[in-house]
């Protein structure tokens, strides 16, 4: 079944587009409120190249999410944020080094970074469907 016979399937992109980006949006928000607090944490726990590092997790979180939203450059920026996650799975999520509960919350979390790629990698595949700036662009 192809995504054009689907019924819904603009609106199913739209929900997805934002459900994807929601969670981004969100701690990107608050990285930006707290930018100096957000350096700390990024220096307290080891990131090289503390303030730089969080100037990315801004852009990415906030600023991608809100394109993503939007249906800008959805695939390119799809990949982009998927490519992200990834690198904070990896970097924030360590669970392999970890144990007792630390293991088990940052398991949960690794894996929920590796679900949100799998979602952000469908959307590159689809698009962003007719509900986005990347659909009106091409009219």
């Amino acid at each position: 079944m192809k995504q054009s016979e689907v019924k819904g399937a603009d609106g199913i992109l739209l929900a997805a587009r934002v459900l994807l980006s929601l969670l981004f949006l969100i701690f990107g928000w608050q990285k930006l409120l707290a930018y100096s607090g957000t350096v700390q944490y990024m220096t307290h726990v080891g990131v090289p190249l503390p303030a730089l590092a969080t100037l990315i997790a801004i852009v990415m979180e906030f600023f991608v999410s809100i394109a993503i939203i939007l249906g800008v450059a959805t695939r390119p920026l799809a990949v982009l944020l998927a490519i992200y996650t990834l690198g904070t799975a990896l970097i924030g999520h360590h669970y392999w080094t970890l144990t007792g509960m630390d293991r088990f919350e940052n398991e949960i979390n690794f894996f929920k970074n590796i679900s949100i790629i799998g979602g952000l990698l469908a959307l590159y595949v689809t698009g962003a469907g007719r509900y986005a700036i990347d659909s009106a662009r091409r009219k």
